[in-house]
């Protein structure tokens, strides 16, 4: 039986909707907060378990039947790492045969901008230590993301960030997913690492070319510095740590944490993952 955490997060429920098309729900179970929000998955067959990374008793229970656990990443929670360790300990306790995490996708962890991204190698590094088999998906930043940091406004004022001619891989979240799902059910569970990421790595530049191409509009791409973002999405009313966070997303970028490329994820989908084009055109509707 598969235990997904996060269950109703995007990430998760596109991990549960292709376990769904790969084995039965009866080996399914999702580790949700509020049975209200994944009643969808009840009406699927899914097994709820409710609990929650903070309560280790909840943990324990989820636990019960279980062989293979996916930790499915707590976000920015303050907590957020302790939380990880949480649902380790309790994976370990109750003697599951393969603990999986999704994590990032990075060209050099030791010397990343953004803090946020460390707690997803020390998760790592805990599940390493803790003897328990393991599978690590070190995913790369969703091409889902580009409409939040391009802004809803991009086909008419353009494109500006602090990212400089740093280029970014980008797939959807919904195939690594995908993929993801395909590993829990089809691959041995024998400590490894995929690398889930696009095919060929593009620039905002490049994204700009391509938001040209479909909408028929010049879409430009301005590198700025990180004090004149700043000022501008202080201008728009944005909180201050929500901005020091993109431009920490930005930096790396810049340094070409995200530019690394693999087939990892062309392999285990048995396909080409989809295209900065046809992903842009979906996204933006063009």
């Amino acid at each position: 039986m598969i235990l997904v955490t996060g269950a109703t997060g995007q990430l998760g429920k596109a991990v549960i909707e292709q376990l769904l098309q790969k084995t039965s729900a009866d080996q399914i179970a999702a580790l949700v907060r509020d049975e209200n929000k994944a009643a969808y998955l009840v009406e699927k067959g899914v097994d709820l378990r409710i609990g929650h990374y903070d309560d280790t008793n909840s943990l324990d229970r989820a636990m019960q039947g279980i062989e293979k656990v996916l930790l499915i990443s707590g976000g920015d929670a303050d907590n957020g790492l302790q939380q990880h360790y949480h649902v380790v300990d309790a994976a370990k306790k109750a003697n599951v045969s393969c603990i999986a995490y999704s994590s990032r996708s990075m060209q050099d962890p030791s010397s990343l901008a953004n803090g946020l991204m460390t707690r997803h190698f020390e998760t790592e590094d805990y599940i390493k230590a803790s003897g328990l088999d393991y599978v690590l998906f070190r995913n790369i930043l969703y091409m889902d993301t580009l409409p939040v940091f391009l802004g809803p406004s991009v086909l008419d004022s353009g494109i500006f960030l602090p990212a400089g001619q740093g280029k970014v891989a980008f797939a959807l979240r919904a195939e690594m997913g995908e993929a993801m799902a395909n590993v829990l059910v089809d691959a041995p569970c024998k400590n490894q690492v995929y690398d889930f990421t696009g095919t060929q790595a593009y620039s905002f530049g490049d994204v700009a070319s391509v938001l040209t191409d479909l909408s028929d509009k010049t879409v430009t791409y301005t590198p700025v510095d990180a004090s004149a973002f700043q000022s501008q999405m202080k201008q728009r009313g944005i909180p201050e740590g929500m901005i020091q966070r993109i431009i920490n997303f930005m930096t790396d970028i810049k340094n070409g944490q995200e530019a690394g490329v693999s087939t990892d994820l062309e392999r285990i989908l048995g396909r080409k993952p989809t295209s900065l084009r046809d992903g842009l055109k979906s996204l933006f509707l063009l």
